[in-house]
């Protein structure tokens, strides 16, 4: 059985940037429908017994057709939000890695750049979904994608997801209404850059 990890923080410690009762039913319902889900999904599987969220995704021809769209639907709701709170604090953390930087800035030109262009991918995303950045496994070259619905980038190519942000509405709705430049632009206040590193150097 997954269980739904503790979220880091209090719901009200990411204010002004997203509000108290955003979190607290986006963690307490959303997420947790997606971590009952999940598990619901996988009864009866034992192809994938004692496998991992990211095992299961990466090895999708593992679940039974019958299965698998719940799945992906329910093991991306579940992963996708885990990643997610993990790469946010309350205040934000500063990119101080070097090496993190230095592939930012060889990859997009500048930290300015990185952050124009992926806004711009995740206001592009149609509808519900995720933005992105990832590290190619074999190259590590850093670049930005978009998904769908609870789709994760792991199950369709052989990257390192290092950062995300969830523009699905009812991740801002509450605070923004349907102003996701304005829920971005607060977004990028609290993002956990300590974090981030960690998950590039992994």
């Amino acid at each position: 059985m997954y269980t739904q990890p503790d979220l880091p923080y209090d719901f009200s410690a990411l204010e002004p940037y997203i509000d108290a009762k955003t979190m607290e039913i986006h963690y307490s319902k959303h997420h947790a429908t997606y971590t009952a889900k999940f598990n619901e999904a996988l009864t009866g599987i034992e192809t994938i017994a004692g496998n991992s969220v990211v095992e299961i995704l990466k090895n999708l021809d593992k679940i039974p057709e019958a299965k698998r769209q719940a799945v992906i639907n329910h093991g991306g709701g579940y992963l996708n939000h885990s990643f997610y709170w993990s790469i946010m604090t309350p205040g934000g953390k500063q990119l101080s890695d070097i090496d993190l930087k230095t592939a930012i800035i060889n990859d997009f030109g500048s930290l300015e750049k990185f952050q124009e262009l992926f806004t711009s991918e995740a206001m592009a995303v149609f509808g519900s979904g995720w933005a992105w950045l990832v590290k190619d496994n074999i190259s590590s070259k850093l670049s930005i994608q978009k998904s769908l619905f609870q789709d994760n980038p792991i199950s369709k190519s052989d990257v390192t997801p290092i950062l995300t942000v969830d523009v699905w509405e009812h991740a801002y709705y509450l605070k923004h209404q349907n102003r996701r430049d304005n829920y971005l632009a607060d977004w990028w206040h609290i993002i956990n850059w300590e974090e981030v590193a960690k998950k590039f150097q992994s």
